[in-house]
């Protein structure tokens, strides 16, 4: 990042927001994960909600028909407050499961499109990335316990409700998911392991497989203890991932696995989008002291291939 990078707070005492997507009009949306809603934001800075959907919602993207689709991990966290953070901490023992949701932009109704895969229950969706076609790959981050944890997954389904399957099952802790500028590799940011993977794609909701030991390629891992969440792609094809406990922005380059590191004032820093004519303007979620900044990033982002 240049020497001109600057932090603009637009907005505080969210409640641990997330899943930021920037509207045509200027405004910008969140979810709220701790307080349930999906909210606007103004170019002011003026707060609103758009929607009350309960649960946990978590990731956010406009789809093909100019509707929001939410990933609803279901209420997967317990938070707590400490040494002044908003700190996710084990499910509560009533979670029974997440779902994706859709909303309408102009009216906040909303429906659940999907709670299901195969028969089973999803578990905490997190984060989601709409293909050309209109289909999305989402992640499913999994649970945990005092005592133990539910593997998460990659998956892809249809934006009309008539299609979900399972890409990748038994990954750790996938969170932030995004597509490269040819839309031929999918990575997934796994939080605990501090990995980035990337998928090959065969085509909509499938993968290559490395091995059977290995579901993808490994981009990196960080070093030391630093966890990962959401995350966009750069125009140019590097990574950037939101970081926590090393707070910020980690930069990687798929090509040779190299990263690069742009701090931000929370040790809990969930996620980015990008914008703007030129699409430098980047807006970035500090989850753990409930704010989201603006700022001038230092290369343009990916256009998303939806907007509304």
């Amino acid at each position: 990042m240049d020497k001109e990078f600057q932090l603009d707070c637009l907005a505080s005492g969210l409640q641990f927001p997330e899943g930021p997507v920037r509207l045509a009009d200027g405004a910008l949306l969140v979810t709220e994960i701790q307080r349930g809603t999906l909210t606007r934001i103004a170019a002011d800075g003026a707060v609103s909600v758009l929607a009350t959907l309960g649960g946990g919602p978590n990731g956010a993207a406009i789809g093909p028909d100019g509707a929001v689709y939410v990933t609803n991990n279901g209420g997967s966290f317990h938070f707590h407050e400490q040494q002044g953070l908003t700190i996710p901490g084990p499910t509560p023992p009533e979670h029974e499961g997440g779902s994706i949701q859709r909303v309408d932009l102009a009216s906040g109704e909303w429906r659940s499109l999907y709670t299901h895969c195969d028969g089973r229950r999803l578990i905490g969706p997190n984060d989601l990335v709409f293909d050309r076609s209109g289909g999305f790959w989402f992640t499913d981050h999994g649970c945990g316990t005092e005592d133990s944890r539910r593997f998460g997954g990659l998956y892809y389904a249809r934006a009309d409700g008539s299609h979900i399957v399972c890409a990748v099952p038994h990954l750790f802790a996938p969170n932030g998911v995004g597509l490269s500028p040819d839309e031929r590799v999918v990575y997934v940011a796994d939080t605990f392991l501090g990995r980035l993977w990337a998928f090959d794609v065969l085509e909509p909701g499938r993968v290559r497989q490395v091995s059977p030991f290995q579901p993808g390629r490994v981009i990196a891992n960080l070093p030391g203890c630093q966890f990962l969440d959401s995350l966009a792609v750069q125009a140019d094809g590097q990574v950037c991932v939101a970081t926590l406990l090393n707070g910020g922005i980690t930069v990687f380059d798929p090509a040779d696995g190299s990263t690069r590191h742009v701090p931000v004032p929370d040790l809990l820093c969930t996620n980015l989008c990008f914008g703007g004519a030129d699409m430098r303007e980047a807006w970035i979620t500090a989850s753990g002291t409930g704010k989201v900044y603006r700022t001038r990033w230092d290369r343009p982002g990916l256009r998303l291939n939806f907007n509304a």
